[in-house]
């Protein structure tokens, strides 16, 4: 099995960090823009016009999600790649209807056709994951998505999809893994790539490939520096965790291709 699989890391803020991550061999470098208050910020237009003069991807997450709000971002950043991650089931939950989602990236593709989309897919962790709608969701967003990105929706004491996530409204840095015989299923049917992401870490990153053989791999939270109380620190990568968790999909790649 001939199996190249490309790593995408997030968190990445500043041209210097995103150097030091290419320079480890990551092909996609994921930034955020974390409120439509403070949506212009020098370091991270830098940090992706870094990452266009190198032969890897720039990736931008927006926390907002005004359609005018976002054009005007994307003309001032131009990205490789814009994410979408809204936890849609739970909007589902609260009564918005996923076609406001559609709507926005289908226009979002029409005015930038040159800019890749990457959907976040939602999947709940192991024994959770028949309570969520993963395959419907992604068939409904197959049509007009380059990528999709599994991350993990956190589940409350009742077993209920309607628990907070870490960033409200969204999916991911929730440090924990999907269940991924799920994730295999949806790389198996879907016809567009998948980047497997969720609590990813250079401990579990070569099982997981293994597991699902997805197109990408993701890690955020699993890659950071921890604190004193081995929490993740957002926006500091830790770089000997990074070095790691390369090599690990190295050796995961290598592997696939001689099975």
């Amino acid at each position: 099995m001939n199996k190249n699989i490309f790593t995408q890391i997030y968190e990445i803020q500043t041209p210097r960090e995103a150097e030091a991550m290419i320079e480890l061999g990551v092909d996609r470098i994921g930034s955020v823009v974390t409120g439509r208050n403070l949506w212009k910020i020098p370091q991270i237009r830098e940090t992706v016009d870094l990452v266009a003069s190198t032969k890897a991807k720039s990736s931008l997450i927006m926390l907002f999600r005004n359609q005018d709000d976002i054009c005007r971002a994307l003309d001032y950043y131009r990205p490789d790649i814009v994410h979408f991650c809204d936890d849609l089931v739970h909007c589902k939950i609260q009564g918005v209807a996923c076609e406001i989602f559609k709507i926005l990236q289908q226009n979002i593709r029409h005015r930038f056709p040159e800019i890749k989309i990457m959907r976040s897919i939602p999947i709940g962790q192991k024994n959770m994951s028949k309570k969520i709608p993963t395959l419907e969701l992604a068939r409904d967003f197959e049509r007009i998505s380059d990528f999709f990105l599994t991350d993990t929706l956190l589940f409350d004491e009742k077993d209920s999809a309607a628990a907070e996530q870490p960033e409200t409204g969204y999916i991911g840095i929730t440090g924990q893994t999907c269940d991924w015989e799920m994730a295999a299923d949806l790389v198996a049917k879907s016809t567009i790539p998948v980047i497997l992401a969720g609590g990813i870490t250079p401990d579990n990153v070569y099982n997981a490939l293994q597991e699902t053989l997805p197109a990408g791999i993701d890690s955020c939270t699993g890659t950071n520096v921890q604190n004193p109380g081995g929490n993740p620190v957002r926006f500091k990568k830790d770089t000997d965790k990074v070095r790691r968790f390369i090599q690990e999909v190295q050796r995961a790649g290598q592997d696939l291709k001689t099975a």
